[in-house]
């Protein structure tokens, strides 16, 4: 922030200015003021009760130095900084330092409406730059500075404008949290809650409009504090979706930000739905949109179906989109009726729409007609495929007899040994088991040896075949 110097005072007169300049070397100022020569920085306390001012001064004044002994005026005096407490100002040198030399630099302010002018250093500092601090928030202040010699101050410069002492401005932010950055969906009901922290000094002001218009302070409340507005609605309704737009003003300064709300609530049953055809085990359903979705997309259809007899709703689809089906694999002779639900972020609409008459699955008229079929006739008196082999056997070793019989009906099987027969003989076991024959001789001595024959008989006739069987006994040394 530059200020362009002037000589020109215009709160105090030219006659104040050249007295109180030529004295500052020499008088204390009207009030305290703690300097700090190294860094430039003073610190003016806060104000105090003026004190009662000295009897006038005799007339007799000393003559005013002559031009050439004073330095001239500084160049540029600049506005460098400006706080909630502080200000800093900055200078160069003056043209003319004067016959006498350069003491140093006095920096003095008068608050805006008063005619006094203050010093802010109780003596000349050798600096071009100086801070003053501990300014009343609100002052606005006149500040000079000049030139002194051992002969005097030489004539200010001073800024063209009164300082105004106040805050930092800091441009506004708001900070939207992440889960609102997109649209924030609320059923109907719920209440909403969003807090929206922002910054920016002095304190903001916030307003916030719902679709360019002002709230309804009725069904909206805000509160707003330093860093954070809260918009709070105890129950939505559809009617409070849109766009929330929330305004941060700093100073001439603002930052905005917008909020998409979305109250939705179960959408409204199918409009209607017929049946359009069935065929074999097939049906096939049509049903019209819901004329209210619940202020949402709907996410599709839930089909239904149940039979007459046993009154039971089975799902068959789920967020299904078209608005036409075909359901299938239903059983033949039952009885169907079939209902639609439609389905969005809140879940299945309360009713259902039930279709007005049923599908009647038809059993297929289906007559048999065999074809001539003779009867073979399989009966044949036995006959033996495979024979009886002679077999040599060692004494104490069981031993068996195979043959195979084929004949219908079963045939009965007769084993015997020499012509006689031995059913019933312990010493002997006779299986059958699908045409097979099985003779086992347990243990067999060469008593056993012999002619063995197996007959079989059924009333188609009879057949026998024959072996020999030799039991020899071992040879002993």
């Amino acid at each position: 922030m530059m200020e362009k110097t002037t000589s020109k005072d215009p709160a105090c007169s030219t006659e104040e200015t050249a007295s109180e300049s030529a004295k500052v070397p020499t008088a204390e100022p009207p009030r305290e003021v703690a300097v700090s020569e190294s860094t430039g920085e003073e610190q003016v306390p806060k104000p105090q009760a003026p004190a009662p001012q000295a009897p006038a001064a005799p007339t007799t004044t000393k003559p005013a130095p002559p031009s050439e002994d004073v330095p001239s005026a500084p160049l540029l005096l600049t506005l460098e900084d400006v706080s909630n407490s502080s200000v800093t100002v900055s200078w160069e040198p003056p043209e003319s330092l004067g016959r006498l030399g350069l003491q140093g630099y006095v920096l003095e302010l008068c608050r805006e409406g008063a005619s006094e002018w203050v010093p802010v250093s109780a003596r000349p500092m050798m600096v071009t730059q100086q801070t003053v601090r501990n300014l009343a928030l609100g002052d606005k202040l006149l500040l000079r500075v000049s030139a002194v010699s051992s002969a005097g101050a030489g004539p200010p410069a001073m800024l063209d404008q009164p300082v105004h002492i106040r805050e930092n401005i800091e441009a506004p932010k708001i900070r939207v949290p992440r889960h609102l950055r997109q649209t924030y969906i609320r059923q109907v009901g719920e209440t909403v809650n969003l807090q929206i922290p922002f910054q920016g000094k002095p304190k903001p002001r916030a307003t916030w409009t719902h679709n360019g218009h002002a709230l309804d302070s009725q069904r909206v409340s805000v509160r707003t504090g330093d860093q954070d507005s809260i918009l709070f609605i105890r129950s939505a309704q559809r009617s409070d979706s849109g766009r929330y737009e929330l305004t941060v003003h700093v100073e001439g300064l603002e930052a905005k930000a917008a909020i998409d709300i979305l109250v939705i609530e179960k959408p409204g049953p199918p409009s209607s739905i017929r049946l359009l055809d069935v065929w074999g085990c097939n049906a096939a359903l049509q049903w019209t949109p819901p004329q209210d979705t619940g202020n949402t997309e709907l996410l599709g259809y839930t089909v239904q179906k149940a039979d007459k007899k046993t009154g039971q709703w089975f799902t068959v689809l789920e967020r299904y989109h078209p608005t036409t089906c075909t359901i299938s694999d239903l059983i033949i002779g039952n009885s169907y009726s079939f209902r639609v639900f439609s389905e969005n972020l809140c879940g299945l609409s309360a009713s259902a729409t039930v279709t007005k008459e049923l599908a009647h699955i038809q059993k297929a008229d289906i007559t048999a007609k065999p074809k001539g079929f003779i009867e073979r006739d399989f009966s044949e008196a036995p006959s033996f495929t495979q024979p009886l082999a002679d077999h040599t056997s060692t004494p104490g070793y069981s031993t068996q007899l195979f043959c195979s019989v084929r004949a219908s009906p079963k045939p009965k099987i007769i084993w015997m040994k020499n012509k006689m027969e031995i059913q019933g003989n312990p010493k002997y076991r006779a299986l059958s088991e699908q045409g097979v024959c099985t003779l086992e001789i347990r243990k067999p001595s060469p008593f056993d040896s012999g002619v063995y024959t197996c007959k079989a008989i059924n009333v188609l006739g009879e057949a026998s075949v024959d072996c020999r069987l030799e039991v020899k006994a071992s040879a002993t040394h």
